[in-house]
Parts: structure tokens; sequence; C-alpha cells
């Protein structure tokens, strides 16, 4: 019993002493407040573990400075890979509003009704370019095609879309 008082009583001295130090360090490691404020608990945690065994070859801060070190390293790797976890799992989009459903099925009505229209190579390119987020030569390969022949249906597409727009929002002869 007297051991465990003796040991209990130094930790208590070392964090006393050593606490504001370790703080520091850990900020200086690039923790946050609250990061440095929880660094602090670990670093003492790991020095009532380790305290025991200790043997002096430096200094008491120079000790805790290492073990600080580490302590801050492990937190941030954590951070990363919870922040990767939380990046590749995503939080699931709010699903849309009634108003917000109709809305998508009118634009993609619109946008069939005109690609309807259009002949097959229009269509074609126009689907690939505004749709899909093609560049031009990335659908001529695609679709084989010159690429100037390319160029020629997307500007003759996008005129038709903006006239066939016009018309749709009462803008344009019908």
């Amino acid at each position: 019993m007297q051991g465990e008082s003796t040991a209990s009583v130094e930790l208590t001295e070392l964090f006393r002493v050593h606490c504001d130090f370790v703080w520091r360090a850990l900020r200086y490691c690039g923790l946050s407040e609250a990061e440095a404020e929880d660094g602090v608990q670990e670093v003492f945690l790991i020095v009532s573990q380790k305290l025991a065994h200790y043997q002096e070859r430096g200094t008491m801060r120079a000790w805790l400075a290492t073990i600080a070190r580490h302590v801050a390293t492990n937190l941030q790797r954590s951070n990363a890979r919870r922040s990767r976890r939380q990046e590749l799992s995503g939080a699931p989009a709010p699903l849309p509003g009634p108003h917000e459903v109709a809305e998508h099925r009118e634009a993609a009505r619109l946008v069939e009704q005109f690609l309807a229209q259009l002949e097959e190579g229009q269509s074609a390119v126009f689907f690939l370019s505004e749709l899909e987020g093609l560049s031009a030569p990335e659908i001529a390969t695609a679709l084989e095609l010159p690429l100037t022949t390319v160029y020629a249906r997307q500007r003759r597409s996008r005129a038709r879309f903006s006239s066939f727009m016009k018309r749709q929002s009462g803008g344009g002869r019908p």
C-alpha cells in the first residue's frame, strides 16, 4: 500500500509541475487546444504506466516531450483516419422534397423530349457533352468522329437546345 501511495504522490507532483509544459509541447506538435487537453491526459496515463520503470537518462522534461510527441502523432493519425472514413462514407444526402422531385422529373422529361427531336449523331454528342460532361476530344474518341464534327454538332445542338427552352418557357414561337 505504501508503494502505491508514493507512486500516486509522485505522479500527482509530476502532473502539477509539468502539466503546462506537456500542453505546450502538444500544441507545438500541431494539436488544437481541445486535442492538447486530451493529449495531456493521454501523456500522463502513459507516464503512470511507465513511471515505475523510468530510468533517468536525461531530464524528466525530455522524457515527457518524447511521450507528448508520440501522443500528438497518434492523435493526428487517428483524426486523419476518422476524417478519411467520414469522407468515404459521407453523410447521406438529405432526401429531396416533393417539389424538388417534381422539378427533376420535369427537367428529365424536357431533356428526353429535346433529345428525341435531334438526329442520332447530334443527340449522342449533346448527351455526352452536356449531360455526361465529356470534352470534345473525349467525345470524338468515344464516337470515332473527327473533332471538327463534334464541335459542329455541339454548337448546333446547343443552339437548338436554347431555342427549345425558350419555346418551353413561352419566350419563343411554337
